[in-house]
């Protein structure tokens, strides 16, 4: 069994020291900004599979190419009905969204709720 070299540490402690605990300001912007970069890559890795231009993705989403190499090179500030057309009409996938508060279980909205028929 090999032994434990303590001048290792996980990622959990490496962003604990450059951006502190969970629920301070500086590791929430931090988290939020991973998670917008995730989104642009995924856009990004889908586009390409789907052998799509930025021009062509907009086209099809009903958006324009600065807004769609916006989201794939930052993601920031992104408009949540955009961001499903970009997924639903332009690569054809659908959008889920978790949301979750502190000691609750995760909400999870799969489609957008339906309009009631008049």
């Amino acid at each position: 069994m090999k032994a434990k070299n303590k001048n290792l540490t996980t990622f959990e402690e490496h962003l604990e020291k450059q951006y502190g605990k969970r629920g301070v300001k500086k590791r929430e912007a931090y988290e939020q900004g991973f998670e917008a970069f995730k989104l642009g890559i995924l856009i990004k890795q889908e586009r390409q599979k789907m052998k799509l231009s930025q021009s062509q993705l907009a086209k099809k989403a009903h958006t324009n190419k600065s807004y769609i190499s916006r989201i794939e090179n930052d993601a920031s500030d992104i408009r949540l009905s955009t961001l499903a057309k970009i997924v639903q009409q332009g690569l054809g996938g659908k959008l889920k969204i978790s949301v979750e508060f502190e000691g609750q279980e995760a909400v999870k909205q799969t489609e957008p709720p339906r309009k009631k028929a008049a």
